[in-house]
């Protein structure tokens, strides 16, 4: 996957020297309650669409607000050195997601030293709609998630491992961080909202951290 920098959809925040590390969850219907669900089968899986708000008094009319639909395509993750990048084929943007490694002394190229987090510089959520990510060579993956609200902080932030099997769905309004492949390279099946509104936060300018999400299976008492 070839990735232009000078296209990325953001220029990432660096200069911080602190992590706030994640607690690390297995994906189930239990733990995810709240986030959003496991994904069987990505064909015909529904996506919430968020009616537009109302910007006084006067409600939206009924039939409309809510008519952009979806948007589907493949989303592509990859690990080059220490350094996450992604192209989300759905929307049309690229990413500089993280890095495995202080960004200032991350490998651009090559193998880079064994992944054992990713440091995740950025996280938002869609007021317009969910979205689902299918893995389509099965492979598993971490995502950080927090529950919906803007005054939101590093430590409201869980990392889920998702063993590839099944797909994640997220509801609307929920924060995620990166989808974080643990091979070098993964390829998502995306579905979510047309619009594609994002609300973000920015852990570095905000908080003076990154946040930190474990490259791992999680116990089995976890």
């Amino acid at each position: 996957m070839d990735i232009n920098v000078s296209e990325l959809a953001y220029a990432p925040t660096t200069g911080v020297r602190r992590v706030h590390e994640t607690s690390l969850l297995a994906a189930t219907p239990e733990t995810l309650e709240g986030y959003g669900m496991l994904v069987d089968d990505p064909r015909g899986f529904p996506i919430e669409i968020v009616r537009w708000p109302a910007q006084g008094w006067r409600p939206i009319d009924e039939n409309s607000g809510n008519q952009g639909g979806v948007t589907e395509g493949v989303f592509e993750f990859c690990w080059k050195g220490e350094v996450l990048y992604a192209r989300n084929n759905a929307v049309g943007n690229s990413y500089l997601f993280g890095w495995s490694n202080w960004p200032e002394e991350a490998a651009k190229d090559g193998a880079g030293t064994p992944r054992e987090r990713a440091l995740i510089w950025r996280a938002n959520y869609h007021p317009d709609g969910g979205q689902m990510v299918y893995p389509i060579r099965g492979q598993s993956f971490v995502v950080p998630l927090a529950l919906p609200g803007d005054d939101v902080s590093p430590d409201r932030f869980v990392t889920f491992w998702c063993d590839g099997k099944r797909g994640l769905y997220i509801h609307p309004n929920v924060w995620h961080g990166a989808f974080v492949p643990l091979d070098d390279h993964a390829e998502f099946l995306d579905r979510q909202g047309r619009v594609h509104a994002r609300v973000s936060v920015d852990f570095p300018k905000e908080f003076g951290c990154y946040l930190g999400a474990p490259l791992r299976r999680p116990d089995a008492s976890s």
